[in-house]
């Protein structure tokens, strides 16, 4: 029985890794700032500091949401597999990790500083040079 399992969870997990095009760093870093996010979030909500909900605390609703995105983001990046294999390239897949990883990155700045941590300065800046590169690609995206 356990070796059943055991092979059941190897399939499964090499069938996942195949459509997220392997198990590399892009990956596990984008997963691990997704849980931190995540778990971050859980505790700005339990300490009623979160900016996701009305009273700043837990509520399912925004809980739910949060996993959404967060299950979106994870087809996102199999699509960006998809798109380097019909295209012959292998830049797309790391470009979308990196993306991701970045709003990852803000949004669990923003839940530590919700949680009284202080931030440096340094990183601060760093952060309103992405969120302005952002607004102004997007900007140019609309024009």
């Amino acid at each position: 029985m356990k070796e059943t399992i055991c092979t059941a969870l190897g399939v499964l997990g090499s069938f996942a890794a195949g459509f997220f095009g392997g198990w590399d760093a892009s990956i596990k870093a984008l997963l691990l700032f997704m849980v931190i996010d995540f778990v971050l979030g859980l505790v700005c909500a339990w300490t009623k500091k979160s900016n996701k909900s009305e009273g700043g605390g837990l509520e399912s609703h925004a809980c739910w949401v949060g996993l959404c995105r967060k299950f979106a983001t994870l087809l996102l990046v199999m699509i960006s597999v998809q798109l380097d294999t019909v295209l012959g390239v292998s830049y797309i897949r790391d470009a979308v990790c990196i993306a991701f990883m970045v709003n990852e990155l803000i949004s669990i700045v923003e839940n530590a500083g919700l949680m009284g941590i202080k931030l440096p300065k340094s990183l601060m800046s760093a952060i309103d040079i992405l969120q302005n590169k952002s607004n102004e690609n997007n900007k140019n995206d609309k024009e």
